[in-house]
């Protein structure tokens, strides 16, 4: 039986992709042009083909023009730098973002460091990291967790005093997580897939956030009952793999794809069970992390025009 609150990233982002649209108007307006986006992708990756295909799409549904760049796997970094550069220097592109992962043979922090950090839509260079950790509150922010941070305002979940566990330590997703939050007077934990006893310590958790890429890792009894629960993870999942609560729900059965694979995020989906709130994976975190984005572009437009 559901008793969990389903925090719906698909209804959210369209509500902020509304307000980008306004903006971008008004911007246009005084400006004679769009906002731009420019991405870079190297590589044939599916997974990353698929996001730049829709973050083009997210780009015309929200009146932000968009320049892709898409370059062979085999793109030397130096080729790569010289692209960013020439973006950089491009007054019609007011976001870069360069997809990742990169290739293997690429420097990938050669790369993001040579972003423009008033261009850095991502919000990994280290000036904008440093920013977001001093608490600065005009930066351009990571997407994901800034769009989590929207989440908990829309549904009036103050961090303020509570316990939050972050799950995941990545300088994408899991850092700078823990930094809104503490900038938001939650008590925060960082813990990882090495942590001893990290049942024990997600259970203590009054905002959970699930960010270390491994399905259904964290398992419903590890949840605190009514804790708030924010899923970030999406990964596949073979329906040979897939434990029997997920085989004996119609719902969850039927999205398995011809070649029997299905997106599940880290979080075990019948943690809604005991949840106060949850995010489902698909239609959770990601298309937040997409709105976001469109909203960094039309912020960093408006502070390169002004």
């Amino acid at each position: 039986m559901t008793s969990a609150k389903i925090i719906s990233g698909t209804e959210i982002s369209e509500k902020v992709l509304g307000e980008v649209r306004g903006e971008a108007e008004a911007f246009r307006s005084r400006h004679g042009r769009s906002p731009g986006l420019a991405v870079v992708l190297v590589g044939d990756d599916p997974a990353s083909t698929v996001y730049v295909r829709m973050k083009i799409r997210d780009c015309g549904l929200s009146g932000i023009e968009s320049f892709s760049h898409h370059l062979p796997g085999d793109t030397p970094t130096e080729e790569i730098l010289r692209i960013v550069k020439d973006l950089n220097g491009d007054d019609r592109v007011d976001g870069l973002l360069v997809q990742l992962p990169l290739p293997d043979e690429v420097d990938t922090v050669s790369i993001l460091d040579s972003i423009d950090p008033a261009k850095d839509v991502d919000g990994f260079h280290p000036v904008n990291v440093g920013r977001l950790v001093r608490g600065d509150r005009d930066v351009l922010m990571p997407c994901t967790p800034a769009g989590v941070m929207r989440m908990l305002d829309e549904e009036g979940i103050d961090p303020h005093g509570r316990r939050a566990v972050i799950v995941g330590r990545s300088d994408i997703v899991g850092k700078p997580m823990a930094f809104l939050l503490l900038h938001r007077h939650a008590t925060v934990t960082i813990c990882h897939s090495r942590t001893p006893d990290l049942d024990r310590t997600v259970r203590n958790a009054d905002i959970l956030v699930a960010a270390v890429g491994r399905p259904l890792m964290v398992k419903k009894e590890w949840v605190n009952p009514g804790a708030v629960v924010i899923d970030v993870g999406v990964n596949q999942l073979t329906r040979e793999d897939a434990p029997g609560h997920i085989l004996e729900d119609p719902d969850r059965v039927k999205d398995f794809d011809k070649k029997g694979y299905t997106l599940v995020g880290d979080v075990s989906p019948d943690a809604v069970e005991v949840a106060g709130w949850y995010t489902p994976v698909p239609g959770g975190v990601g298309p937040m992390t997409r709105a976001i984005l469109m909203a960094n572009t039309v912020k960093a437009a408006k502070w390169r025009a002004d």
